[in-house]
Formats: structure tokens, C-alpha cells, sequence
């Protein structure tokens, strides 16, 4: 711009001197003011190279030097550097900041929000971009205060030096602490030496902080209270722990409460009391019997001094119940008990707090039945039981709750004579037999084979079930082993002995085929009584066999009461050959084949199932009595004769 000027001026002298000397020439013309606009002509059509002949160049070497003394007028900075400026103005949007550059800077007004600001103010600002798109040099108060105060955060998380900070807001898992206008976060946890919960309580207090962690990357920083409360109480401790005793009262304030015990404060050290040294008696937690900020006169127990541990005692303040244990509970003496505990092997009743004994489950009841103890106690019942044992020196004791009642078994004898009936509940079912209690701590087995006299009994749950009534007869009293042996079938009188002239070999009987195999089936006849017949002897007149639930006639082969078996044949009842040649066991003498009787009649196909009576059927063994009773009456006859 200043060539081009002074080539205006130029151009302006030249035209002056040639409007002079025309003026001359003509007398009458009258000269008009020149201006720079009369010889302004069109962008292309100008003369850059006119006034060149009054431009004064420089060489190279001479321009960098003037170029160097204008640089020097102004400051050197450059991207992210510190400078102090003076607000020149104040505008709508920005802040105009002068720094001694070339330009002045601009600062956002959002920046200065909530300050007095003024023209002529000096500020620390931070060089953000020398020249941003718009050519601008761009500052940042903001970031020159962030910075700043990172590196004073910084600082003191060398030093460890204390610093205060303003508590502003609450967040997830603790506060957030402003410290040089910088937040940083205080976790819950480093609030307090104690349990905090009610974070709302510290915000917008002012307290003394200690850096504890800092993150460069992200520039993040953790502080704590809490240590600083520890720092103090450190010096504390030492002069209390050094003090300590075993055996020395200390008071302390119930701080928190766990599963496993108490932790007090003993005046700026802590120690542990553990459940099973809070009281003698037994408790199930430690917040049954003490609340937080409780204040307790304990005995230290033990203390380590590397660790700083202690361990505490509260029952010890008191003498052992064991010790005071009045001289009326002895042996042999009844006491009530409060269920503390229950173990498979039985469970411990609390007779005075911190005193208890032990009802093993064999000393429950006089039953032999494995009584469970889980199931028979429950904790907080209240039994009563004799003292068995007690041994005073080494705090044990036993107890019995079946001893408060007479031992049933020391008149089994007269209360359950062999040959007695009695009626008793089912309580157990095993493959071999039935458990039958006749009374609590009486009882016995009824074996399989003693549960009927004519039905073959193969599964004894089957027959009855479990919580049924049976009744029994004794047949056995094993008073040592403390056992009875009992029947069901003994009950009634051995119905085979009224039957044997009912089931004679050579009778015919009509039955059902309950049950078949490759040996043979199983027949079901009159009273429920199950007979055999042989595979060979199951075929019918037609050549085919007898089928499962048939219905059809057999001849008695073979009675034996004594062994309760009875043996069938259904080919004697249409084959006369059998009949006549064959001995009762249908072995043929004769040889040959068979010869069908026409007088025979097969066994109807439509006669009905003889009744399959149930084992204990009235009606069935009142038609055997009959039978035995008219036997009797014969017999007696004879005698007279």
C-alpha cells in the first residue's frame, strides 16, 4: 500500500507540472484542485510500474533485517503457553484481550461468567491457537486455570501436603470435591474412618483433603479424607498399643457389627470381640445382644503389636456359669431346656445361659426306631430331660428325656406275654417283613411268612401299608437285645388243619389261574388258598392250554399242611385214562396215548371266577371254623364210644 501511494503522488506531481505549462500557452483556463480520484482508472488498466522509478528497494539480506526489527516489536508465543493480558474491550460475545502480539486475542464471555470483570483487568490466559480459521488469535481462561490447578494437584500428591476443598455435589459411590476449580473425586469409602451412608449430609461443606491418586492420562484425581483421620489417630495408636495389657478393662464404642463378631473403638485404635466372646450362653448373631454405638467396658485378650490387632472379651467381665452352678443340678435331678442347637447326633439344651448339655438321640426315646433329631427338635422349644452325667471340672453334661419316663421293657413279660394278641401301627416296611409299634418303645418284626396262613405274601407292602393297624400276637421276647417277634397269621388258628378233608387228594376244585410260567400256574381255590399245577397237567380236552384268568376244575394230586402246599392236576378231570392208569402224580403205567372220555363234560367256559378273598376275610375262616368245630364234635363222639 505505501508503494502504490507514493506512486499516486507521482503520477499527481507529473500531471501538475504539465497542466502548469499548458496554462501558460492558454491564458483564459482556469486551473481545477487535483485529487486522487481523478486519476483513479480501471483495475487492469493501472500502471503498476509507474512509480517505481521513486520505490526504494532493498536487497535480501536487508529485507530479512528490517523484517527481524518489526518482528521484534511483538512477543513470541506459541500454541499451549502461559501469557498475562490486559482486557482491552468488552463486546457482546468476546472478551478482547491484549498480550503484547501483534493481534489482539479473543477470549469467549462464558468464560468470565460469575466475575467482575473491567478494561484494564490483568488475566493469565493460555495460548489455544495463534491464528484459528478465521485468522484470529484464540485464548483460554478456562483451560489457563484448569492447568494450572492440575499442576498444583499434582504438586501435592508429591508432597502429601493438606489441602481444603469445597464438597459440590454428590455421584455414584461417593462426592465430587472441588479443589482449585478443578473437581475431584471422593470415594465413599474415604469420607470417614467409619460407615458412611448419607452422603447428602457432606455437600457444600468445606474440609481438609489429601491427594491420594492421580491419572495424568486423563487428568483425574482421587482424595481422602478418611486419611488424614488416620494420620492423626496413627500417633494414637501408638501410645495406646504400647500401653496395652492382656487382661487390662478398656471402655469402647460398638462401631460396626458383623457375622463373626464386634468391632469397637477403643479411643482411636480398634479391636475385634468375637461372637463366642461376647457372652457365655450361645447366640446366633452378635446384633442379638449389641447395637451400633454402644458403649462396653471389655478385656483385652490379646493383641499383636506388627498388626495392630486386638482381640477383645466381654463375657470374661463376668464369673463362668459353670462356676455358679447351684448344687441342686446334679445327677439324677429333672431340668428344663431351651433347644440351642440341633446336630444329627442329637441336640444341646441351654439349662442357665453358658451352661448346656447334650440329649443324644439314642436317649430321646425308648423306641428302637432311628429317631432324626432335625425333625424331632426345633431351635427355641423348651423340653424337660434328666441329668445323666455331669461333670463339673471339664462343663459337660448328658441328658436323657426317655429316663423321665419307666423303661417299658422291664415288664415286657407281663404287659406283652408270648401268646398275647395285641393290636399295634404299621411304622416301617422292609422286603423281608413288617416293624409293628405296639407301644412308644414297644415294638417288634412280623416276618413274611407269618403274615397269612393261606396266601403267599411276595411283597409285604402288598398287603398292608405303612400307618396301618395290624393285629398281632407275640411269639417271642428277646428282653436282652430289647426285640419281640410278633405274627399276623397266628391271630387265627392254622386254617389247613379244617381243610384238609376240604382239599383231599381226589376232590375236584374250581379255580382261577392267577399266575403262570414255564413250570407251571398258580391257582387261586376256595378261601383265597393258592395251589400248583404242573405244566403238563394244564391241558384241556381241545389239546390247548389253560390261559392266565381262566376259569376250569382240577383234582387234587397232593395235600401237605404242614408244608401248606396243595398239588392240582386239570387233565384227571376229563381224561379217564389219567383217571385209571396213572398214579395220583400223572405218571402213566399203561404207556400210549390218552383216551377221551365222552362222559366227561369240559368245564364250562362261562362259569364264573371262583372270589379271590382277601387274607383276613371273616366270612372265609367263620366256614372254616365251622368245619374245625364239626371235626371236634366227631372226634369227641369217637372218644365216648
Amino acid at each position: 500500500m505505501k508503494f502504490i501511494i507514493q506512486h499516486l503522488k507521482a503520477e499527481t506531481g507529473n500531471a501538475s507540472e504539465g497542466k502548469t505549462k499548458k496554462g501558460s500557452a492558454t491564458a483564459t483556463t482556469k486551473e481545477e484542485p487535483t485529487t486522487v480520484d481523478q486519476f483513479a482508472t480501471p483495475f487492469n488498466e493501472f500502471n503498476w510500474g509507474g512509480g517505481k522509478k521513486n520505490t526504494i528497494h532493498y536487497s535480501d539480506k536487508e529485507r530479512e533485517k528490517y523484517d527481524k526489527i518489526y518482528e521484534d516489536t511483538f512477543i513470541s508465543i506459541k500454541d499451549g503457553e502461559f501469557v498475562e493480558g490486559t482486557v482491552a474491550s468488552i463486546n457482546k460475545n468476546d472478551v478482547v484481550i491484549n498480550i503484547g502480539y501483534k493481534s489482539d486475542g479473543l477470549v469467549h464471555l462464558n468464560e468470565f461468567r460469575g466475575t467482575n470483570l473491567n478494561i484494564g483487568d490483568k488475566i493469565e490466559v493460555i495460548i489455544v491457537e495463534k491464528e484459528d480459521k478465521d485468522g484470529n488469535l484464540h485464548l483460554s481462561r478456562k483451560q489457563a486455570k484448569m492447568q494450572r490447578a492440575w499442576e498444583k494437584i499434582v504438586e501435592l500428591s508429591k508432597t502429601g501436603e493438606i489441602v481444603e476443598g469445597l464438597i459440590t455435589s454428590k455421584t455414584k459411590g461417593g462426592l465430587i470435591v472441588d479443589l482449585f476449580g478443578m473437581e475431584t473425586f471422593l470415594p465413599g469409602s474415604q469420607i470417614d474412618i467409619k460407615s458412611i451412608t448419607d452422603y447428602d449430609f457432606y455437600v457444600g461443606k468445606k474440609m481438609d483433603f489429601k491427594v491420594v491418586k492421580i491419572n495424568e492420562q486423563i487428568k483425574n484425581a482421587v482424595v481422602s479424607h478418611k486419611a488424614l483421620i488416620e494420620s492423626d489417630l496413627e500417633a494414637q495408636r501408638s501410645e495406646i498399643i504400647g500401653k496395652l495389657e492382656k487382661g487390662q478393662i478398656l471402655e469402647g464404642i460398638v462401631k460396626n457389627i458383623t457375622d463373626f463378631g464386634a468391632f469397637m473403638d477403643l479411643g482411636g485404635l480398634d479391636g475385634l470381640l468375637y461372637i463366642t466372646d461376647i457372652s457365655w450362653g450361645r447366640i446366633t448373631h452378635p446384633s442379638d445382644v449389641l447395637k451400633i454405638d454402644q458403649k462396653l467396658r471389655v478385656v483385652v485378650l490379646d493383641f499383636d503389636d506388627s498388626k495392630k490387632r486386638i482381640s477383645l472379651g466381654l463375657k470374661q467381665l463376668t464369673q463362668h456359669p459353670w462356676a455358679s452352678l447351684p448344687e441342686s443340678i446334679k445327677e439324677g435331678s429333672t431340668v428344663k431346656g431351651k433347644v440351642v442347637n440341633i446336630e444329627d447326633y442329637g441336640a444341646f439344651f441351654e439349662i442357665v445361659p453358658g451352661v448346656e448339655g447334650l440329649v443324644h438321640v439314642s436317649e430321646i426315646s425308648w423306641s428302637n426306631s432311628m429317631i432324626n433329631s432335625r425333625e424331632f427338635f426345633k431351635l427355641g422349644d423348651v423340653h424337660e430331660a434328666r441329668i445323666v452325667t455331669l461333670d463339673r471340672e471339664n462343663k459337660k453334661m448328658s441328658l436323657s428325656m426317655k429316663k423321665l419316663t419307666q423303661d417299658p421293657w422291664e415288664t415286657i413279660e407281663t404287659k406283652y406275654p408270648v401268646n398275647s394278641k395285641c393290636t399295634g401301627l404299621v411304622k416301617n416296611i422292609v422286603a423281608y417283613g413288617v416293624f409293628v409299634e405296639l407301644e412308644n418303645g414297644i415294638g417288634g418284626m412280623v416276618h413274611i411268612n407269618d403274615l397269612s396262613w393261606l396266601k403267599r405274601i411276595h411283597r409285604p407292602s402288598d398287603f398292608v401299608k405303612v400307618g396301618d393297624t395290624l393285629e398281632v400276637m407275640v411269639l417271642n421276647i428277646d428282653k436282652e437285645n430289647r426285640k419281640l417277634q410278633l405274627g399276623h397269621k397266628q391271630v387265627e388258628e392254622d386254617p389247613w388243619i379244617a381243610i384238609e378233608e376240604t382239599f383231599k387228594v381226589g376232590t375236584e376244585q374250581e379255580g382261577t389261574i392267577i399266575k403262570k410260567d414255564e413250570k407251571g400256574a398258580i391257582v387261586q381255590l376256595l378261601y383265597g388258598l393258592e395251589a400248583f399245577c404242573p405244566t403238563r397237567f394244564l391241558t384241556k380236552e381241545n389239546g390247548k392250554m389253560l390261559e392266565l384268568d381262566e376259569v376250569a376244575k382240577f383234582s387234587v394230586i397232593e395235600f401237605d399242611k404242614n408244608e401248606k402246599k396243595i398239588i392240582l392236576n386239570h387233565n384227571k378231570t376229563w381224561n379217564l385214562t389219567v383217571a385209571t392208569g396213572a398214579d395220583e402224580h400223572g405218571h402213566n403205567h399203561h404207556g400210549g396215548a390218552p383216551a377221551h372220555n365222552s362222559a366227561q363234560n369240559n368245564v364250562s367256559a362261562t362259569a364264573s371266577k371262583a372270589e379271590k378273598s382277601k387274607l383276613g376275610d371273616l366270612n372265609a375262616f367263620a366256614s372254616i371254623r365251622t368245619k374245625i368245630d364239626e371235626h371236634s364234635e366227631g372226634e369227641e363222639k369217637k372218644k365216648r364210644k
